[in-house]
């Protein structure tokens, strides 16, 4: 058994095990010492190291400098005191340095109300600014999913982390010395031309605004007060589970009824549900994943095998950029985003005799790199994008309050037909294990003609960032993987090009727990009990569904017969599938 060591910490003792630092032990007892750059990321089981700050120092007994308490090891016998004059003192001078090098726009930042250093400036009473001197200064980057603003950064080197450590995607690091350090890329080029996957889990961790999403929510305005656009929504899956949050809700609440009533009183003409394109994206995906694996059985050698998931953006973005070499295993079937867009500027505009360009089909995501992905030039028709606004979840819930809605107060009201009607399968989209779950549930009905009686894979969830499993479609067993978070991605692509795994098919998405965890969701700080609360009110809507396979969806059946044809057919193929681009590596 491990020997505990015996700390006391303002007179309070706990006994710890070793490697725990002073901040843990202190938050073990309640005691709560402030922190910038530190960062307990529980969903990565990683944490922040760079102890850049100094906001955490505590006066450790016999130590004659103050100790950053987010970074000092405990040990036996440590006596610490958390709230002295000195350390107090200590903590208001080096926020006040931050502040005096910091821009005084609090106002119109994106991050009010939000930021973790105006949060800290308020908890210590800072009202004025003793020391003055020159601001460092440096240019905004505008890229399209995420705007940086390096005058605002702290050099908590969080984002840093997150890129390189977590995500494993290496946009951003330190650099330079002294008055001109930052965190940037690499020879400070623009955001747009680096490797970065519009992922967002660097704006999930910066504490101020130095890293945010680029807005678009005057854009749905505009388009809203414009009397000649038909403007048609589409929400996400995961949105529904965490936008109660931005209203006072307990994390994990299904807020669908409310959210469908909100967009109505903001004014959209038509209010659908990105869950129709996600049954669609398995019709098309499901038909694909059976197609290579009949090919593989019968013994043709030329078939791609594991077949990977591609509804994830920042995912296609990460394989385009570290596995050019792979770019034609993914299954080519676009994400339910850009489908529905397609179907959308297609079908249904032919159904009410608009003009393409004269629709306006704004999404609701979880997800910062879907505004990105919108913007995609293969996503579109003539030059009229399929998708012409994205949004994330935080920007709608800024939007009603902006129109003074009382949220809590709306009524449950329900989605438009045909594009807003979907099955449990589409809904499970919005957590990892969904997309392999929903598509396994229509690929074992289609190759064994038999009617799935358990239509639940426990096997294929959970939040564990690597995952196996084996699925019985009838004679034959298909091993899956699955994988969240960028980094997990990569280590399970290099275990199979080195031939230790092997998969038939695996499912990827870049935000921890999948969507729910996405960019663009309510501010999480790597809380898994957060992640959890929201995946459970994912399945509990999937079980609440009157029908559960995306390929008994009627809306889905008609729009084939209409209008489709048949999945991966001539006319499915133009408007539901897309291709891949290598990118540069570095």
């Amino acid at each position: 058994m491990e020997k505990l060591l015996n700390v006391t910490i303002d007179g309070r003792q706990i006994a710890v095990p070793k490697g725990t630092t002073v901040v843990e032990a202190a938050k073990k007892l309640g005691i709560k010492i402030p922190t910038l750059c530190h960062l307990d990321l529980h969903s990565y089981k990683m944490v922040n190291k760079a102890a850049s700050c100094r906001v955490c120092v505590v006066e450790v007994q016999g130590r004659r400098n103050l100790a950053p308490a987010c970074a000092t090891p405990v040990f036996d016998g440590m006596v610490v005191r958390t709230n002295t004059i000195r350390a107090l003192n200590a903590r208001k001078v080096v926020l006040e340095l931050m502040l005096s090098d910091h821009p005084k726009d609090c106002l119109v930042c994106p991050k009010s109300g939000e930021c973790e250093l105006q949060e800290l400036a308020e908890r210590f009473g800072i009202r004025e600014i003793e020391y003055q001197g020159e601001e460092s200064h440096y240019r905004k980057d505008f890229s399209p999913s995420i705007i940086r603003e390096m005058d605002k950064c702290i050099m908590c080197r969080r984002c840093e982390t997150m890129c390189n450590d977590v995500q494993t995607v290496g946009a951003l690091s330190g650099v330079n010395r002294g008055f001109k350090a930052v965190v940037a890329t690499a020879f400070e080029i623009d955001l747009e031309d680096s490797v970065c996957t519009y992922c967002g889990q660097c704006v999930s961790v910066c504490p101020t605004g130095a890293l945010v999403e680029k807005d678009h929510t005057w854009s749905v305005v505009q388009a809203l007060a414009d009397p000649d656009k038909v403007v048609v929504v589409q929400t996400a899956p995961a949105v529904r589970a965490a936008l109660g949050e931005e209203f006072g809700y307990e994390a994990g609440t299904l807020v669908t009824g409310q959210m469908v009533s909100a967009l109505r009183r903001l004014g959209f003409d038509h209010v659908f549900d990105t869950d129709f394109a996600a049954d669609l994206t398995i019709m098309e995906e499901a038909s694909e994943l059976l197609d290579r694996l009949k090919r593989y059985l019968s013994g043709d050698k030329s078939v791609k095998l594991p077949i990977l998931t591609s509804c994830c953006p920042a995912w296609v973005k990460f394989f385009e950029h570290q596995f050019p070499e792979l770019i034609d295993i993914p299954s080519s079937a676009k994400s339910p985003q850009q489908m529905f867009g397609a179907i959308a500027k297609s079908y249904f505009a032919d159904l009410l005799n608009v003009p393409r360009e004269k629709m306006v089909v704004v999404s609701v995501m979880p997800c910062i790199a879907k505004k990105y992905e919108a913007g995609r030039e293969e996503f579109s028709e003539h030059g009229v994008p399929d998708v012409d606004i994205s949004i994330s979840t935080r920007e709608l819930a800024r939007l009603i309050k902006q129109a003074n809605i009382k949220f809590r107060q709306l009524p449950e009201e329900e989605f438009d037909n045909p594009l807003g009607m979907s099955t449990g399968a589409g809904v499970i989209f919005g957590t990892t294990g969904g997309v392999i779950e929903a598509a396994t549930r229509t690929a074992y009905e289609w190759y064994t003609g038999k009617e799935l009686g358990q239509v639940e894979f426990e096997e294929l969830r959970g939040l564990d960032g690597i995952r196996s499993a084996k699925v019985k479609l009838g004679d034959f067993e298909i091993n899956i993987g699955i994988a969240h978070e960028l980094g997990n991605a990569r280590k399970l692509l290099e275990e199979v090009k080195k031939g230790k795994l092997m998969y038939h098919a695996i499912e990827i998405m870049a935000c921890p727990g999948g969507c729910i965890g996405g960019g663009g969701q309510p501010y999480h700080h790597g809380h898994e009990e957060i992640l959890a609360k929201r995946q459970k009110a994912i399945y509990s809507e999937d079980r609440n569904k009157e029908i559960r396979k995306s390929h008994e969806n009627p809306f889905i059946k008609e729009v084939y017969e209409k209008y489709l044809g048949k999945p991966l057919g001539e006319k499915s193929h133009h408007l539901l599938h897309t291709k891949y681009f290598k990118r540069h590596k570095y």
